[in-house]
């Protein structure tokens, strides 16, 4: 089982994730865990993000693809994995499709979280962090709308999406994504 999480920050993905692994036995591939890890590591591709990232710039997408493509020839990604926090764009989900076509490895389903944004909005104040203030918080969502958000479009030309109502309960929520993955 292949699986692509989509949807705006505070829609419940993460939290989602976690479940959605352990129960399925697949790997959870954060891109930003894998970031950080790869820059730790000081691997080829981790000097260059950080480089980057220390430059205040966003990592581009051809060292996304590398740390994904990377991460995705890992034994614990033979059952199959989820990708959580990427594709963002429209050129990284095209050069995922390209990629994941050579390794044989195409996506099964997206799930995307729909969730209301001033219940992400909530959400988001609620947890109390330090760069969750309501302007951040509206400029992420503006970036998400601009550049994620087309994302839907794309996979349900692919007939690939699937809608998950993200409001309610966690297990209410874990139910319907079963539903959408069954």
């Amino acid at each position: 089982m292949r699986i692509i999480l989509l949807g705006a920050p505070g829609s419940g993905k993460g939290t989602q994730a976690e479940k959605i692994t352990a129960k399925h036995n697949i790997a959870h591939i954060s891109t930003g865990d894998l970031l950080r890890a790869e820059v730790s590591a000081g691997t080829e591709l981790g000097v260059k993000a950080k480089a980057i990232m220390d430059a205040g710039q966003l990592v581009s997408d051809d060292i996304m693809l590398g740390m994904v493509r990377s991460r995705l020839q890992a034994d614990d990604c033979e059952k199959g994995f989820m990708l959580d926090g990427f594709p963002r764009t429209e050129v990284q989900a095209v050069g995922l499709d390209a990629m994941l076509a050579e390794l044989g490895q195409p996506i099964d389903t997206v799930l995307f979280f729909e969730v209301p944004f001033d219940e992400i909005t909530n959400r988001l104040l609620g947890r109390g962090r330090a760069d969750d203030n309501e302007e951040t918080i509206r400029s992420r969502l503006a970036v998400y709308e601009a550049q994620t958000k087309p994302l839907v479009a794309y996979y349900e030309s692919k007939s690939l999406l699937k809608n998950v109502d993200g409001l309610g309960e966690m297990d209410e929520i874990a139910t319907r994504i079963e539903a959408a993955l069954a």
